[in-house]
């Protein structure tokens, strides 16, 4: 994909030369030549040109055509790539889907495999909305994601899907804070427990942590589990103590005459279980 660049600038460059001959695209005069009496390199730069120019759903249709026209020509395989490329930019997220996983289909072993993957990635990730909506799109999105990076690992486009993995964790993270929060504010305290347990144990490498465990603090200070919260400000002291949770933490937990030097291991709980794996360096 290193050339679209110059392949882009070239077929501006013969959209321009058109426009000025005053032809149509495919042909002079008011009668323009049918795409299949067309080469496939010149419905390819034609292509080019459209997506250059801003329309790259029209691009995109092009580019299928030079597939559909000459299937066993060189020009199918870079057609194919670029169609589902044209497609994700116009925002046709279907399309483009089904475009790269025809191209890894038919072109397992190519040199864009990755990328193709990648942009089947990039059609849930660049779905994912506010935090407020049903996340089964951001559920595909880490799916596919983790897919290229972990069959395309030398790909150059492994960075920036570990990258938006990681953003796209963040994201169910984020869902999860916002109704435990809301369950926190109205009193349910059990509900909202059983989130920030799920941020604290399957997201803990988010930016959301150290804010779920303040709110077990919280949580469990007003069920009147004070061993619970003592270890849940103990995990936070132990890896965020110079946050704002932790500050908050230790005022609230200090304030009823709780220690967090004194945390104890005894039980079997799922904090106390991972109270455990931080004293050995193995959480987080």
């Amino acid at each position: 994909m290193a050339s679209w660049t110059n392949r882009i600038v070239a077929g501006v460059f013969v959209v321009a030369l058109l426009a000025l001959s005053g032809c149509s695209v495919f042909g002079g005069g008011e009668k323009e030549t049918p795409l299949d009496q067309i080469p496939p390199e010149e419905i390819f730069t034609t292509a080019e040109s459209k997506l250059a120019s801003g329309s790259p759903e029209d691009a995109a249709k092009l580019f299928s055509e030079v597939e559909r026209l000459y299937p066993y020509s060189e020009w199918a395989q870079r057609s194919a790539i670029m169609s589902a490329f044209s497609y994700h930019k116009a925002r046709m997220y279907d399309e483009s889907r089904a475009t790269a996983q025809r191209y890894l289909d038919f072109y397992p072993a190519s040199e864009d495999a990755g990328y193709a993957q990648y942009i089947i990635a990039l059609s849930f990730y660049d779905q994912i909305d506010d935090v407020g909506r049903d996340q089964g799109v951001t559920f595909q999105a880490l799916q596919a994601l983790r897919t290229a990076v972990e069959r395309y690992p030398d790909s150059e486009y492994t960075k920036s899907a570990l990258l938006k993995f990681d953003l796209a964790l963040d994201h169910l993270a984020a869902k999860e804070m916002e109704i435990g929060r809301y369950y926190l504010k109205k009193g349910h305290f059990a509900a909202a427990i059983n989130r920030f347990r799920v941020v604290v144990e399957d997201f803990q490498t988010t930016t959301h942590t150290p804010e779920a465990l303040h709110r077990l603090v919280e949580a469990y200070l007003s069920l009147g589990l004070n061993q619970d919260a003592q270890t849940a400000g103990a995990i936070l002291g132990y890896n965020f103590q110079s946050t704002e949770w932790y500050h908050d933490s230790y005022v609230l937990l200090t304030g009823k005459g709780i220690s967090l030097d004194e945390a104890e291991t005894k039980g079997d709980g799922w904090l106390t279980r991972i109270y455990r794996r931080v004293l050995r360096g193995q959480w987080l």
